[in-house]
């Protein structure tokens, strides 16, 4: 049973959260004067989304935010992070606003102010502007200005009523599923190219940061970054090497320039550099004090140089994604973070979750497996802050069952089952677990 060993208790400020996004959950695409996004045009391309389906409702949150945050409500939770859908309140990326959506999202804060939920914004979670991917997108320059823009205005209209705003979610994603792979929108597969993504995105978060700065609001600014540890299969020299380059390239890739103003030298030197171009002052742009880190976690890389390569025992089993559940790579990850990094500030753990192939029996959903992946990674959490990290919440990704980009409806993250013709919200067991979990820490808080 998962509650068979003692209960780890948190510090007193630790917050205790749920996450979503934009496109995943709010539907009403075309809505209120909302602009097409690289996710709009992506799912409705034949063959783009393993099911076939689309955001075009998904959960549709914008009809049904009321209920769902009285659902963040029951589960006892006092922070809720979601992102804004960039074209419902700049259609184009740039130019006017849409008044109609920022009402949208301010009516969403007064309702989790109305619950005592603490808000986390997020400014980009991958849904661009149509209009600015028709003007080459996160490859073009201008682009990082244009976001700049749009965090200045979020920040001067919203800033002052959430606790932070994160200018980028899973920048690594954007770049390399975007741009590496095709995987996701808007489809490209160019290594080079995605290179020079990575180099905007990060370009574009730094200028978003001293824009939003120059507002001056109360909210903490930062940026979320998805990591996983690379772990050699082997002691061998090859394996240790690929498992050092694995990191470089993806983790190091982005915290580096963030907090030492360098790109990994480890990671240039295998890097195809040929579409790559910065400007003197980038660096400086992107090397700047943040006021927190968000780290979002579900597995470890396992590195393999054999042919075919070694596959990891996965003793705790693997999640219905495919990826294996190793809980204690989170804590080897915010350890390395505390050592490599002087200048670190506070952290949270803005996702993690384990997709399920969840059924509903008897109007219940018993998720036994969640509990324990959950349990677990919180047990991973709390063994890096008794060694110091300084961790300050944790976001259950994710809130609901949604659209889940590429793989559409057919995998299941949330806490809350959601039966897609119906629209009707289910509490898994998973769900009630956490609850009692935070209740029970809260208790010992007061």
């Amino acid at each position: 049973m998962t509650n068979a060993h003692p209960m780890n208790h948190f510090p007193h400020d630790f917050e205790w959260g749920v996450a979503t996004s934009a496109y995943q959950i709010e539907g009403a695409a075309a809505e209120d004067g909302r602009g097409p996004s690289i996710w709009d045009t992506f799912s409705h391309t034949p063959g783009k989304i393993i099911d076939g389906s689309n955001g075009d409702i998904a959960c549709d949150h914008y009809h049904r935010y009321p209920e769902d945050v009285d659902i963040i409500a029951s589960l006892g939770v006092k922070a809720y992070r979601f992102s804004v859908s960039w074209s419902r309140v700049q259609p184009l990326g740039y130019g006017a606003w849409n008044e109609k959506g920022f009402e949208f999202y301010s009516n969403l804060l007064d309702k989790l102010a109305e619950k005592n939920i603490t808000p986390h914004l997020t400014l980009y979670h991958w849904d661009l502007p149509q209009a600015l991917q028709d003007q080459g997108g996160w490859l073009n320059r201008d682009t990082t200005a244009h976001f700049a823009d749009y965090a200045a205005e979020i920040a001067r209209r919203f800033g002052n009523r959430v606790a932070s705003i994160a200018t980028h979610n899973e920048p690594w994603c954007t770049a390399n599923l975007g741009f590496g792979n095709a995987q996701f929108a808007p489809g490209v597969a160019d290594k080079a190219l995605s290179i020079q993504v990575s180099h905007h995105l990060l370009l574009s978060h730094g200028l978003a940061i001293k824009a939003m700065r120059r507002v001056a609001s109360s909210a903490k600014l930062g940026i979320v970054l998805n990591q996983w540890p690379a772990m050699p299969a082997t002691d061998s020299a090859r394996d240790v090497a690929e498992a050092e380059w694995e990191y470089a390239r993806s983790v190091q890739w982005f915290m580096d320039p963030i907090f030492k103003g360098r790109y990994p030298q480890k990671a240039l030197d295998r890097m195809d550099m040929s579409q790559f171009h910065t400007e003197a002052e980038d660096m400086n742009i992107i090397h700047q004090p943040i006021d927190f880190l968000g780290v979002n976690y579900y597995t470890r890389e396992f590195i393999s140089t054999d042919s075919p390569p070694k596959k990891p025992q996965a003793a705790m089993g693997v999640t219905d994604m495919g990826w294996e559940i190793y809980p204690l790579g989170l804590t080897d990850i915010l350890l390395r973070h505390k050592n490599d990094y002087t200048n670190l500030p506070p952290i949270y753990i803005t996702e993690n979750g384990m997709a399920v192939a969840d059924k509903l029996i008897d109007g219940e959903i018993d998720d036994q497996p969640r509990i324990a992946y959950v349990h677990a990674h919180l047990d991973a959490i709390h063994a890096a802050i008794e060694q110091g990290v300084n961790v300050k919440g944790y976001f259950y990704w994710s809130l609901l069952d949604n659209f889940e980009w590429n793989s559409g409806y057919a995998k299941r993250f949330g806490l809350v089952y959601v039966d897609y013709a119906t629209q009707q919200r289910t509490l898994k067991a998973s769900a009630h677990w956490y609850r009692n979990f935070v209740s029970q820490q809260l208790q010992k808080t007061e």
